[in-house]
């Protein structure tokens, strides 16, 4: 059930990241937004490496791993201003946080609730 909460959290922390990137190209006060939100981005996807740490799931683990360093890819290319790669990274973390949770949901639906 941990598993599922922060994959959760995760996928909604990189849409509302998103969402805060389109007011970052709207308004002067979207960076303040897009800032704040990238913190939940931080927080949501540590927690969904320790969940997986957690549940010793491998199919979990290398993903999380992976998206730990996506993140941090994500965060140096912002703050360098490298919007040409910033931009499809935030679109591929979003996707692979995605099929993340499909998984994590669909498999806990087939797999008896014993743990």
């Amino acid at each position: 059930m941990f598993l599922r909460i922060a994959i959760t959290a995760q996928t909604v922390a990189l849409l509302l990241q998103a969402v805060t990137a389109g007011l970052l190209l709207a308004s002067p006060g979207g960076r303040m937004a897009h800032s704040a939100t990238a913190l939940g981005v931080v927080v949501t996807v540590l927690l969904y490496l320790v969940a997986a740490l957690v549940s010793r799931r491998v199919s979990a683990i290398l993903p999380a791993a992976g998206m730990l360093v996506m993140t941090l890819a994500q965060m140096a290319l912002g703050m360098a201003h490298v919007k040409s790669l910033h931009v499809p990274l935030g679109v591929l973390m979003f996707g692979v946080s995605m099929v993340q949770l499909a998984r994590v949901w669909s498999v806990s639906r087939t797999q008896p609730a014993s743990a």
